[in-house]
């Protein structure tokens, strides 16, 4: 499963940047991660939970940064320690320079199939109800630097 969304933002990309580029930040944004905690090693446990209808999933993942170029790109991979064979999720968010703002790509890439169109339907519905929460938090954080 992959699914990409875009934001248009009227922050500069490092605003922008700052909120994508560490996990722990997420919870404050997008419902669907209620908790990160940090490993000592940098790595995040990310808890996610979904609902649909009377149905509801909990996952948790370890999660590693593999790529971080500030202020434009960062990755997110699944790295768990177990020792076992696990489904792949990979977070890419790109931040490009938009006129006097900027726009926020992101891409989630899950490579199971337990979830399947159930995930895919949570994920659309959140992503539309994230975006006026993160374009609050940087409204927050423009804020909060001035």
């Amino acid at each position: 499963m992959d699914v990409t969304a875009d934001l248009d933002a009227p922050h500069p990309p490092g605003a922008v940047f700052a909120l994508v580029e560490d996990l722990a930040r997420y919870p404050t944004w997008l419902d669907i991660v209620p908790r990160v905690v940090g490993e000592p090693d940098g790595a995040w446990l990310v808890d996610l939970r979904g609902r649909l209808g009377p149905f509801a999933r909990s996952k948790r993942l370890r999660m590693v940064r593999s790529r971080h170029e500030p202020p434009r790109t960062v990755r997110f991979e699944r790295a768990e320690l177990d020792g076992r064979s696990h489904s792949e999720w990979i977070l890419d968010a790109t931040v490009e320079a938009l006129g006097t703002g900027s726009r926020l790509t992101m891409h989630l890439h899950y490579g199971g199939g337990l979830f399947g169109p159930v995930l895919e339907k949570v994920l659309g519905d959140e992503i539309e109800r994230s975006r006026p929460r993160l374009l609050a938090a940087l409204g927050e954080r423009s804020h909060g630097d001035g």
